[in-house]
């Protein structure tokens, strides 16, 4: 019952994660149901975002221009280098303005059971900004996941090789959480990077 090219729209809008068939088919006909310009719209910024972002060929940050500003930028210290799983983690630690390192987008976790290993990152890219010599710490700000934590420890393994000092993120109970509602890894995290007041 559904024409040809909504079939096609629900399918495509399925493979966004989070986004299951019944949005999926809500959100179609949204977009087919607008005549204001909208689904024109839409489709002139996909083309665009298609065209025109491209990975920086130095850390990997999604950018228009390569290499990309967080690269150029001279007021940032080239000694400290974040790594991070993609984009929007750059940019949520970017936002907060309390990192002024560079950074170095690993695209993606560590993850065995869904076929990504050490040669589906961009490892080597990193192994290579490190043996240049400039970079004395590399932060690892990947997520207080299974995933995340597995690729802690492989990028901490593969650095301290190479005489980088190599941090995490600290993680534990966020700001307005109750303990008493926190689960056990939570808490056994905030108790690890406990510190001085």
């Amino acid at each position: 019952m559904i024409p040809g090219p909504i079939e096609r729209l629900i399918e495509q809008l399925t493979r966004l994660p989070g986004v299951g068939r019944k949005t999926a088919t809500r959100l179609a006909f949204f977009i087919v149901g607008t005549d204001d310009g909208y689904p024109t719209g839409l489709a002139r910024s996909l083309e665009e975002v298609v065209d025109t972002i491209r990975a920086c060929s130095n850390c990997g940050f999604l950018t228009e221009v390569d290499p990309c500003r967080l690269c150029t930028d001279p007021k940032r210290d080239d000694a400290i280098l974040c790594a991070v799983e993609g984009t929007p983690e750059a940019m949520a630690i970017d936002r907060t303005g309390a990192f002024r390192g560079r950074y170095h987008v690993l695209g993606g976790l560590l993850s065995p059971l869904e076929g990504v290993g050490p040669d589906q990152l961009r490892l080597g890219e990193l192994i290579r900004r490190v043996d240049d010599g400039l970079i004395r710490e590399v932060v690892v700000a990947t997520a207080p996941s299974v995933e995340g934590e597995a690729t802690a420890h492989y990028l901490a393994k593969m650095l301290h090789a190479r005489g980088v000092q190599v941090t995490r993120i600290a993680s534990g109970i966020p700001m307005g959480a109750s303990i008493e509602h926190s689960d056990q890894i939570t808490l056994a995290k905030a108790l690890e990077g406990r510190r001085e007041i």
